[in-house]
């Protein structure tokens, strides 16, 4: 279960992206504290969520920034195959 979905990520300002990395590595500190602390967490799978919603906004956001002269063939990630 996404945690945002694109349509959701697409319509955020900038700010509003900065401000949820912001909260969501907040989060993800808690979640790790508490498992190195030796508690178990209350959903396992939070953790994983949250990471990939990390990059999904610092892609966002990187994307937004960038020319569209940078931008090859549309949303390019920058990945070769």
């Amino acid at each position: 279960m996404a945690i945002l979905k694109k349509k959701a990520l697409k319509e955020m300002s900038d700010d509003d992206i900065h401000n949820r990395i912001t909260e969501f590595r907040l989060e993800l500190a808690k979640e790790k504290a508490q498992v190195i602390v030796g508690g178990t967490p209350t959903n396992p799978g939070r953790v994983s969520e949250i990471r990939k919603t990390i990059a999904k906004l610092l892609t966002e956001k990187k994307l937004r920034t960038m020319k569209p002269k940078q931008m090859k063939g549309g949303e390019s990630t920058g990945r070769s195959m």
